[in-house]
């Protein structure tokens, strides 16, 4: 059920829908893991599954004290106006060391999983062969995955809403970065930073009571878009809550062992030394909505020792394993808020 949370600890679930909103929108880093990591995966798929047959009808009953009860609101609440509100600030502060510093940045993201794998399996203790499979299993998929080649560029709106199902998977899939997903289905660019764009284009209108957007059907197309990529993230948040509330009740430590393994495969989304491959047309270089080139993939390489620069990016690697021992020695304990 749900729980009572003093005032410090709805500001650290608001900061923690923060970090996770920060990680959602970086190709690679997974907001499902930071939020097993920090301790509220299990509450969140809980509170998704919430949102089922018996909350529709205390919601079209009128009985929105009870809707908001049953379905765990205020963590909701906290959690994705975090998330939110990451988007539109911390986020832009992520955008901006990632042009700058991006090394560091890459190199601390790859600390946080290093330290995320030790922090999730430190309490596993069941290393049966049906488990180790499940972990090499999930090792396979998150290097597939990693290494899989995008595709073309798609604004059909089924396309679309497919986009947002599987988008979202980062959220509730540790290890599985939406972002990266978005890229690898050619939507990336489209989805997450042209349609935000003129989503935030078109408040700012709205706010200034300017209604000419109306008449854009350029800015209409976008905000269509952008409304059935929601759609499909609110689809896909509902559906995936349930089937791994599911499997989370009856397959706990194979999922678990899965989900180790998932985040040690995806290392190959975040291994600091790597170049961006532009999307290139009759050889010129694409550029966003922000004027910004459009990533299509990454080459890796290996990090060269006589540079200085790569021992800075180990120190950052280092600290973003201190991070997560950190948050092991002074977090609280993890809740368990599968039903029984």
């Amino acid at each position: 059920m749900a729980r009572d949370r003093s005032l410090s600890d709805k500001f650290f679930l608001f900061l923690k829908g923060l970090s996770m909103g920060a990680a959602n929108k970086v190709p690679g880093v997974s907001g499902g893991a930071i939020s097993f990591v920090l301790g509220f995966y299990e509450e969140m798929i809980y509170s998704f599954r919430k949102i089922n047959y018996k909350a529709f009808l205390l919601l079209i009953n009128g009985r929105f004290k009870s809707f908001y009860n049953y379905i765990n609101g205020s963590f909701l609440v906290l959690v994705f106006g975090g998330s939110m509100f990451s988007y539109f600030s911390v986020s832009l502060v992520l955008d901006y060391l990632l042009e700058h510093y991006e090394l560091y940045v890459w190199s601390s993201f790859f600390g946080l999983i290093l330290g995320s794998i030790y922090y999730i399996s430190k309490d596993f203790n069941d290393w049966r062969t049906s488990n180790i499979i499940s972990v090499i299993i999930g090792i396979g998929l998150g290097l597939v995955i990693s290494f899989m080649t995008p595709a073309k560029e798609n604004d059909n709106l089924w396309f679309v809403f497919v986009c947002g199902i599987i988008g979202v998977s980062g959220m509730t899939l540790p290890g599985l970065s939406g972002s990266f997903i978005l890229i690898l289905m050619g939507n990336y660019v489209l989805l997450l930073v042209d349609s935000v764009s003129m989503l935030v284009k078109t408040f700012t209108e709205i706010i200034t009571f300017d209604f000419s957007f109306l008449d854009n059907e350029e800015r209409m197309r976008y905000i269509k878009i952008i409304a059935t990529f929601t759609g499909g993230s609110a689809f896909g948040l509902v559906v995936t809550s349930h089937i791994l509330g599911y499997v989370l009740k009856r397959w706990h430590q194979i999922v678990t062992a899965i989900i180790i393994g998932f985040i040690a495969g995806s290392l190959g989304m975040v291994w600091p030394w790597k170049r961006e491959i532009y999307k290139v047309r009759n050889g010129v270089e694409l550029l966003d909505a922000n004027g910004k080139k459009i990533i299509e993939n990454f080459s890796r390489y290996l990090p060269d020792l006589t540079d200085n620069e790569t021992y800075i990016a180990i120190f950052f690697i280092l600290i973003g394993i201190g991070i997560i021992l950190l948050i092991d020695k002074y977090g609280t304990e993890r809740k368990e808020f599968i039903d029984e």
